[in-house]
């Protein structure tokens, strides 16, 4: 599995000799009281700093060491209790850690990964967090070359087996290449990642993979295939480098026989947020340009499944890119548009459009999954004020319908990204949110939105995604069909990072657990090679 560079932050290299001269700093990353639980020579140094440092048990140190790196960069991850602390800490901690170091003046930094049996995969997501800490913004990147890379390349070193080693970094390789694609796209600002430009990204990151891309991009096609999505690309559609675009991505295992399950996935991407007609006021479009993280995770996630080639997994992911202008040609409340389903949808306020333009993508979608092997379809989307009030920053919310719940996805989604330090709150669809959204004048079959905002709505996070299930159909394929389609709502308005903060390409290493690594990680610990 060989990554180009231009996909990561840096390269990886694994360091047996930790007296190389090839480093100007060592990162080591701990969970335990300074000077108790580390491999020599970092013990000592830190015993004798923390009899006259008390700091050490939460702050990070520069130190001076006896190796040719000469700078020890402590950063511990603080107390840690157990009841409630999770793998979290140790990335947030190799961030920091990878951080202090760089203002230290490191250019060449070596990270000390040690194991800790209190979490699950605590090298891989310490790993990942020196990695988050290195990610350059895509817009810095292209000022010039030299502001391409904070560090030439990371080396990773620790004490655990080998095998194991080497399988941790093949997999946190494949595993940042996809949230370094996902914080591309989602933390782009609103011209260098307006939908055209989206487009252009996806194609040359996909050319010559196993991953087709197919783009729609015609008025005439969209306003009859999408419609909904095509009423909130309406003002943009006039502005040619503003046109939305609808992006499918598809994944298919060498041996399509094997497939065993079909992922299918519908992203919003909104490249930027007025509100529309609806306009948003009081500074509230300041960061709207995050509003696309729900596609860019999809495409993150693809980017995931290119380099780890899942061989029982086929996946699908349709990207619907947008800009939700304001002018004389934007859609405005109370217009009734007939959906791809034949729903009549009213609209109830235009800044609601993330569902609208998911809408038609997920009716299509629902259409491939009906002839699909073991089918599930998730729509990813920042979608809801309501679910950063609910969960709280740092959590993403999965809503399953029942089909879904049947087989306990929440649940399983949750533990995967706990596992992974990729958070999960679970959310139930009810009665009430499709009472919701239900038509309320004669000839309407759904009302998109009610007036007010979801922050001052009642289970304002749940509704959307009841509106989904009906405005695409899905409705119709429940638990007690003759076809049930199992779905699941993934609203990441908390998660997926706020401006001006990087993004954190949430929730694709929980994906990614959950559906893409349960085979794979023993296989990668095994059969490493040596391309990464």
């Amino acid at each position: 599995m060989a990554v180009e560079t231009r996909w990561m932050p840096c390269q990886l290299k694994i360091e047996t000799n930790i007296v190389s001269n090839d480093y100007d700093g060592i990162i080591l990353v701990s969970g335990r009281a300074a000077g108790t639980d580390e491999p020599e020579p970092f013990k000592t140094v830190l015993f004798a700093a923390a009899q006259i440092d008390a700091g050490l048990v939460s702050s990070s140190a520069v130190l001076p060491i006896n190796l040719p790196a000469k700078r020890l960069i402590y950063s511990p991850t603080g107390p840690l209790n157990l009841d409630y602390h999770d793998v979290r800490s140790f990335g947030e901690a190799a961030t920091k850690g990878i951080k202090r170091a760089l203002m230290a003046g490191v250019r060449r930094p070596l990270i000390a990964l040690l194991p800790d049996a209190r979490f699950e995969n605590v090298e891989l997501v310490t790993l990942l967090g020196a990695l988050e800490g290195l990610y350059v913004p895509l817009e810095v990147r292209e000022i010039s070359a030299e502001r391409c890379y904070k560090a030439s390349q990371l080396g990773v070193w620790s004490p655990i087996c080998s095998k194991k080693l080497q399988g941790i970094v093949k997999l946190a390789t494949a595993l940042e290449s996809g949230r370094y694609v996902a914080r591309d796209i989602g933390g782009g600002d609103p011209e260098r990642m307006a939908a055209p430009r989206v487009e252009e990204y996806i194609s040359e990151l996909f050319a010559g993979t196993n991953i087709s891309v197919q783009v729609i991009s015609d008025q005439d096609t969209l306003l009859q295939e999408y419609p909904l999505f095509a009423s909130v690309n309406r003002a943009a559609s006039v502005t040619p480098r503003h046109a939305g675009r609808i992006i499918f991505l598809t994944y298919e295992p060498p041996n399509p026989a094997c497939v065993l399950e079909t992922l299918l996935l519908v992203g919003k991407g909104v490249t930027y947020d007025t509100g529309g007609a609806d306009i948003k006021i009081a500074g509230c479009m300041v960061g709207m340009s995050r509003d696309k993280c729900g596609a860019a995770a999809c495409a993150g996630f693809m980017q995931i499944v290119n380099l780890l080639q899942p061989p029982t997994v086929k996946v699908v992911a349709a990207l619907c890119v947008v800009r939700n202008s304001v002018g004389e040609n934007c859609y405005v409340a109370d217009e009734v548009i007939t959906a791809k389903s034949g729903m009549r949808v009213r609209v109830g306020n235009t800044d609601a459009e993330g569902r609208m333009a998911m809408a038609d993508a997920l009716c299509h979608i629902k259409e491939m999954a009906l002839c699909s092997v073991n089918p599930h379809i998730f729509t990813i989307a920042t979608l809801t004020g309501h679910a950063c009030l609910a969960a709280g920053i740092g959590y993403s919310v999965v809503m399953d319908n029942a089909v879904a719940r049947l087989a306990s996805n929440a649940e399983k989604l949750q533990a995967s990204g706990e596992a992974m330090g990729d958070p999960f709150e679970i959310s139930r669809l009810r009665r009430e949110d499709f009472k919701t959204h239900q038509g309320q004048a004669e000839g309407d079959d759904v009302l998109q939105a009610t007036r007010k905002p979801s922050s001052q709505s009642q289970r304002g996070h749940q509704g959307p995604g009841a509106f989904l299930i009906m405005a695409s159909g899905l409705n119709q394929h429940g638990r007690d069909s003759e076809k049930p389609l199992r779905y699941s709502h993934l609203d990441i308005a908390a998660s997926a990072g706020d401006f001006p903060e990087i993004g954190t390409g949430a929730p694709v290493l929980a994906l990614a657990k959950r559906f893409l690594l349960s085979d794979l990680e023993n296989s990668l610990v095994k059969d490493f090679d040596n391309n990464v």
